[in-house]
C-alpha cells in the first residue's frame, strides 16, 4: 500500500456515514525522530569544521573567527586578557618531540602525513627537546629507556606537556607483566593526555591533540 493511500471505513452508529482514514507511513523508521543537522554556529569554539581530513577554512567555518572579524571590523581593535592571548598562540603552535618506541610510532608518523596533516592545527615535529612544547610517548617504555625519557623531558622548556600514546605507554599493554617494561610512562613523567589503543589510529592521536588544546585553553599556561 502506498503512503498516500486512503482507506474508507463505515463506522457503526453513524447512519451510513463514511470516514476517510489515512494510514501511517509504511516506512518502519518513520516513527523515529529525524536527527538534526548541526551547523557551525551550533558547535563549540574550536570544533567547527575540524573533523574533515581535507582541511577547513577558519574564516568560513569557525564561529570564533567570525566573531573576531566582526569585532575588528566594528572597532578596529579587540581586547582580551593576556593569558587568553598566550593560550591562543600556544595552542596554535604546539611543537612536539618525537619519542617513538614501538609500532605506535608508525601511526604517529601517519598523522603528520598529508592525509591527516597535523600541521594545519599548527603542530609540527621537532628533533630537539629544547624547541618542543609537547612530547608524544608512542610505544613500549623499558626500564633502560626510562632514564633517557626523563632526561629528554627535563630538557624541554616550560610549559611542557606529555601525551601517552597506546596501551604500552599507558600501562604496559601487552608487556604489562614483563620484568623489563615500565607499566606506564606516567611513573616517569607527568602525563596530560592518554590515547588508548593497540595501536591507536591516526584519528585517535589527532583527537587527543585537540583535547590537549582544549586543556591548555581551560587551565592556562601562566600559572603552569
Amino acid at each position: 500500500m502506498a503512503d498516500d493511500t486512503k482507506v474508507k471505513t463505515k463506522t457503526p452508529g453513524t447512519q451510513g456515514k463514511i470516514e476517510t482514514i489515512t494510514p501511517p507511513s509504511q516506512n518502519p523508521l518513520s516513527v523515529f525522530p529525524q536527527p538534526t543537522r548541526l551547523t557551525p554556529q551550533d558547535l563549540p569554539y574550536g570544533t567547527a569544521g575540524r573533523s574533515d581530513v581535507v582541511g577547513y577554512s577558519p574564516d568560513a567555518e569557525d564561529p570564533f573567527f567570525r566573531q573576531v572579524n566582526a569585532e575588528l571590523a566594528d572597532k578596529g581593535y579587540m581586547t582580551a586578557p593576556v593569558d587568553a592571548v598566550i593560550n591562543w598562540a600556544r595552542t596554535g603552535s604546539l611543537m612536539w618531540m618525537t619519542f617513538g618506541l614501538a609500532c605506535c610510532a608508525v601511526e604517529m608518523m601517519q598523522a603528520s602525513m598529508p592525509r591527516y596533516d597535523m600541521e594545519r592545527f599548527g603542530m609540527a615535529p621537532r628533533a630537539s627537546p629544547r624547541q618542543s612544547d609537547l612530547m608524544i610517548v608512542a610505544g613500549t617504555l623499558t626500564n633502560k629507556m626510562a632514564p633517557a625519557l626523563r632526561k629528554v623531558y627535563d630538557q624541554m622548556p616550560e610549559p611542557r606537556y606529555v601525551l601517552s600514546m597506546g596501551s604500552c605507554a599507558n600501562g604496559g599493554g601487552y608487556y604489562h607483566y614483563s620484568y623489563s617494561v615500565v607499566r606506564g610512562c606516567d611513573r616517569i613523567v607527568p602525563v596530560d593526555v592518554y590515547v588508548p589503543g593497540c595501536p591507536p589510529c591516526a584519528e585517535a592521536l589527532v583527537y587527543g591533540l585537540l583535547q590537549l588544546q582544549k586543556k591548555i585553553r581551560r587551565e592556562g599556561t601562566i600559572e603552569r
